[in-house]
C-alpha cells in the first residue's frame, strides 16, 4: 500500500500560549501567502482574526468553523473585562442578561457575520455558545466558589473546547476519507475543484481526505487539479499540499475540465462544500456548479464530501443562501508575493533606503500596486498586477450552487446519502 508524508503537512490552526508573556494566541498558516512562502500569523484579538478569515488568510468551511471557535477562546481570555467581578457580587450568576453572557452573544454575532455563505463559521461560534451557557449553568451552581474563580473557568472551559473542536474535525475527516474512498473504483483518476484538503480543515481535509485514504489503498494512483480561478486556490493551495503528502496531481485550468472529461481522463469528481442545503443543494466555490453540468453530460459521478456540521436544515434549497460578493480586484488582476534576496551591496542599500522607516508602497504606471518590507535577511514584497483595463464592471461571487439533482452522493463522517436527499 502506498504510504503519504502527512509529517510534511503543518497543521492549519492551532492555539499556543506565549512562554514568554503567557498569552494566549491563534496561529494559523497564512494561505494567502502560500505555495512560495510559509508564514505563520498570530492572532490575539477577534479584530485580528477577523482580517485572516476575510481575507482568506483562512478559509475553508471546516476551518472556518474551528477557527470561530478558537477566536472566541482568544476573545475572552485576552479580551473580556473582568475587572468589574467581585467576590461579593452576582456579576456572573446563571441569568442569560449577565455581563459575560451577553458580550459573548455579541462577539458570536459578530464573528458569525464575518463571511455570510459558509455555514461552518456561524456554526463553531454558535456551538462555542452553547457550550457556555452548558458550562455556566454547572459553574453558578457552586455556590462555594467566587465569581472570578467561575469566570477563570469558564475561559478555560473554552480554550479545551476550541481544541477538542479542532481534534473532533480531524477524526471527522479522516472517517469521510475512509467511507468516501469506498465510492472510487480501482485505477480511478477523480478531478477535484479549489482546496477541501487539511488547508481546508483542522487537519488532513474534506474531499482531499478521501483521495489520500483511497491513494493509501491504491485505489487511485493520479488527481486532477483545477487552477480555481479567481483566486487560484487549487493551483497555489491543492498542488502544494498534494506535493506535500506525495499524491501524483496535474494542474490544469479551469475551462479545461470539459477536455479532460471527454477524452476519459477523469473518472469522477469530487469536491467539497461550504453549505449543503436541506434538499441537497450545494454550496461551494464558484465554478464547481460547471464541473457538475459537465460530469452530467458525460455520465460522470459527482461526489460531494463534508462534515454533518456544513448541512444547513435551515436553508430548504441553494435559493435561500446568501452568496458573498468579493472585491473585484480578485478578477481584475493578478495578486503575488515573495522574498527579495539581495545579492550585492547597491542592492542591499537601496532596499534598505526604501524600508527604514517601515513598509514603503511603490506607485506603479496603469495601476499596478509593490509594497516592499523588511522580513529577515531579506525583503518581502505583495504586489497586485493589474490585467484589464482600469474601470473594467466585475462581477465575483465567491460561490455557486450545485442542485441536487446533478449529485451522485454526499459524503459526511458517518453516513453516505444519495438522492433523494433526506438527511
Amino acid at each position: 500500500m502506498a504510504k503519504l508524508n502527512f509529517q510534511n503537512l503543518p497543521r492549519t490552526i492551532w492555539l499556543e500560549q506565549d512562554k514568554s508573556d503567557g498569552i494566549w494566541g491563534l496561529y494559523l498558516i497564512d494561505q494567502t501567502r502560500l505555495p512560495l512562502q510559509g508564514d505563520i500569523l498570530c492572532c490575539r484579538t477577534l479584530e485580528g482574526v477577523r482580517t485572516c478569515v476575510q481575507s482568506l488568510a483562512v478559509r475553508g468551511a471546516p476551518a472556518l468553523g474551528v477557527t470561530a471557535a478558537m477566536a472566541l477562546a482568544i476573545w475572552a481570555v485576552n479580551e473580556f473585562d473582568d475587572s468589574y467581578v467581585a467576590n461579593d457580587t452576582a456579576a456572573l450568576d446563571a441569568a442569560p442578561e449577565n455581563e459575560f453572557l451577553a458580550k459573548l452573544q455579541a462577539a458570536v454575532a459578530e464573528v458569525s457575520s464575518w463571511r455570510p455563505t459558509a455555514v461552518n463559521l456561524a456554526w463553531g461560534a454558535q456551538s462555542m455558545l452553547e457550550h457556555v451557557q452548558q458550562e455556566l449553568n454547572k459553574i453558578v451552581a457552586q455556590q462555594s466558589i467566587d465569581n472570578a474563580s467561575k469566570l477563570a473557568k469558564i475561559k478555560d472551559s473554552m480554550l479545551v473546547y476550541a481544541q477538542q473542536m479542532a481534534k473532533d474535525d480531524e477524526a471527522a475527516n479522516r472517517a469521510m476519507g475512509s467511507l468516501g474512498a469506498t465510492e472510487l473504483k480501482l485505477g480511478a483518476s477523480p478531478l477535484t475543484i479549489c482546496n477541501a484538503g487539511s488547508l481546508a480543515t483542522a487537519f488532513y481535509g474534506t474531499a482531499l481526505g478521501v483521495i489520500y485514504s483511497a491513494y493509501e489503498r491504491d485505489i487511485i494512483q493520479h488527481l486532477w487539479v483545477t487552477e480555481t480561478r479567481p483566486v487560484n486556490q487549487g493551483a497555489r493551495l491543492t498542488m502544494w499540499e498534494l506535493t506535500c503528502v506525495g499524491v501524483p496531481a496535474t494542474l490544469i485550468t479551469d475551462s479545461m475540465a470539459a477536455t479532460v472529461m471527454s477524452n476519459g481522463l477523469a473518472t469522477s469528481i469530487i469536491v467539497g462544500a461550504d453549505r449543503i442545503c436541506a434538499n441537497g443543494d450545494t454550496v461551494n466555490k464558484i465554478g464547481t456548479l460547471s464541473l457538475a453540468v459537465l460530469a452530467n453530460h458525460y455520465g460522470l459521478p459527482f461526489y460531494v464530501v463534508a462534515p454533518r456540521s456544513t448541512i444547513d436544515a435551515q436553508s430548504p434549497n441553494g435559493a435561500a443562501v446568501t452568496i458573498e460578493q468579493r472585491d473585484g480586484r480578485e478578477i481584475a488582476g493578478v495578486a503575488a508575493s515573495g522574498v527579495i534576496l539581495p545579492q550585492d551591496k547597491n542592492q542591499f542599500k537601496a532596499l534598505d533606503l526604501l524600508t527604514c522607516n517601515g513598509a514603503s508602497e511603490l506607485v506603479i504606471k496603469n495601476g499596478h500596486q509593490l509594497d516592499i518590507a523588511r522580513k529577515g535577511g531579506g525583503y518581502a514584497f505583495d504586489a497586485w498586477l493589474a490585467g484589464t483595463v482600469s474601470g473594467a464592471a466585475v462581477f465575483n461571487p465567491a460561490f455557486d450552487v450545485t442542485p441536487a439533482g446533478l449529485i451522485s452522493a454526499i459524503v459526511t463522517q458517518n453516513a453516505i446519502f444519495r438522492p433523494p436527499f433526506a438527511f
